[in-house]
């Protein structure tokens, strides 16, 4: 049976839900779609996880974030951030696990009450674990009201590995850090600023060496 064609009128007519981001990160990110797909990549030492363990505290005081910390697990580095960003002001609402398997955190998703936003760091880490690009739509299909956000590694400025392309093209809100800037493509305002500022610091001085060479 062919599926329904909707006319202009019966789009306008579907309610949407929008993320209520304010302050900065509207300003670059507009408010997303509850439940669209974010891709964030960018090269080591850009400011990367820095900036998705701010996002993250910012997403806490939305709802229920579980971090699914395969790349770095929970040793010493993810102690340090943890304590940078003072995430103990919203360990209510912040959980990190470090089971790759994808049945497992389908399970743990199903349950009531379940996190509504799901960072999985990295794709490239979820991959081996199981995490077919096939296997990874089926999760994001099966639970759309729910927001995931897929951290990846790059090799000469794309994001690794043939999979990690595919779900880049596939999301909604693609992300790229670089310098300590976090710069935002597939937006939903337009009238946005032109990057979120990472670390302010640390992007002076990246910008500033460029600037003299």
């Amino acid at each position: 049976m062919a599926k329904r064609a909707y006319s202009p009128k019966d789009v306008a007519n579907i309610k949407c839900k929008a993320l209520p981001f304010e302050g900065q990160w509207k300003d670059v990110f507009g408010q997303p779609e509850e439940g669209d797909t974010w891709f964030i990549s960018g090269p080591s030492a850009s400011g990367k996880s820095s900036f998705v363990m701010q996002f993250a505290k910012m997403l806490c005081g939305i709802g229920s974030v579980l971090y699914v910390s395969l790349e770095e697990g929970v040793g010493l580095s993810m102690q340090r951030r943890l304590a940078q960003f003072k995430m103990t002001e919203v360990q209510g609402s912040f959980r990190i696990i470090t089971d790759g398997d994808i049945k497992a955190l389908e399970e743990r998703l199903a349950k009531p009450k379940s996190a509504k936003f799901i960072i999985v760091d990295s794709y490239q880490y979820a991959y081996e674990a199981g995490w077919e690009y096939s296997l990874t739509r089926a999760l994001i299909d099966r639970f759309k009201r729910k927001t995931f956000i897929f951290v990846s590694q790059e090799d000469k400025g794309k994001p690794m590995g043939k999979p990690a392309i595919r779900l880049k093209y596939a999301a909604g809100v693609k992300v790229r850090t670089q310098g300590f800037r976090a710069y935002c493509q597939g937006r939903y305002s337009g009238n946005v600023s032109e990057y979120y500022t990472i670390w302010a610091e640390k992007a002076v001085e990246v910008y500033n060496d460029k600037s003299n060479n």
